[in-house]
């Protein structure tokens, strides 16, 4: 690991998840931090909101719907997706990953958006 790659995974980190990332102990951070954000998350060709679109169909087929959640936060956060987008994907993924997964993920995202519609009235 180099400084000058772990700041670069530390601010691609930020960019996606839409907040402040500290660094962290341990291989495994550092490989996600040094490599799937420094190298990955940042190689020219796909924007973060088509890497998103790609993870969150990764996430749905794989029943990771926890993780999913994460990622439609950070979509709405960086306006980077809206809800009826969200939506549509979830509809979508449906038809290729199985009824029960795209339903599970339509009710987080349904979960995520009423949680930031409380938060912002709060």
């Amino acid at each position: 690991m180099t400084d000058e790659r772990r700041v670069r995974g530390l601010a691609m980190m930020e960019k996606v998840y839409g907040w402040k990332m500290q660094d962290g102990p341990g291989e495994h951070f550092a490989v996600t931090a040094d490599h799937l954000f420094a190298e990955i998350w940042s190689r020219p060709g796909l924007s973060i909101r088509d890497r998103r679109l790609l993870l969150l169909g990764a996430l749905t087929a794989q029943g990771q719907i926890d993780v999913a959640e994460i990622q439609v936060g950070a979509a709405l956060h960086n306006e980077e997706l809206d809800e009826d987008q969200l939506r549509e994907i979830a509809l979508f993924l449906c038809h290729y990953v199985g009824w029960a997964q795209g339903t599970k993920l339509d009710s987080t995202i349904g979960k995520v958006v009423a949680k930031r519609k409380k938060d912002t009235r709060s």
